[in-house]
């Protein structure tokens, strides 16, 4: 349903002022980060397990994007609220591994970049 909200009001906690994106947006920016993180070792030279793990999010996140229950959804079989906690939960994961984990610049400030929300 495209008019429909991103999310159940159980999935919308955060500032009074925040207002949700449509599904039909969430999809679009899923398949941007996709294309991001699939290009990103060639453009900003990650190599290495930076490179493997930027490749590896682009084939995640496109199969559950293509697996989910959204207007952007080709075979839904994954709820919306589930694709939303994997995001929620893999954003500030993937900051704590560059803090802890990275150490070239460019790769640690990529992947804050693509963990942090709008």
């Amino acid at each position: 349903m495209p008019g429909r909200l991103a999310s159940p009001a159980i999935f919308q906690a955060g500032r009074a002022d925040m207002k949700p994106i449509s599904l039909t947006v969430h999809g679009a920016i899923d398949y941007l980060a996709v294309v991001i993180f699939a290009v990103a070792p060639a453009i900003i030279g990650l190599s290495g397990w930076p490179a493997a793990l930027s490749y590896a999010l682009a084939g995640i996140h496109l199969l559950m994007t293509l697996l989910t229950d959204f207007p952007a959804g080709v075979t839904k079989v994954i709820p919306i609220a589930l694709h939303q906690w994997v995001e929620r939960i893999v954003g500030p994961l993937l900051i704590i591994l560059a803090f802890v984990a990275m150490t070239e610049t460019h790769a640690r400030a990529f992947f804050v970049a693509m963990a942090s929300p709008f």
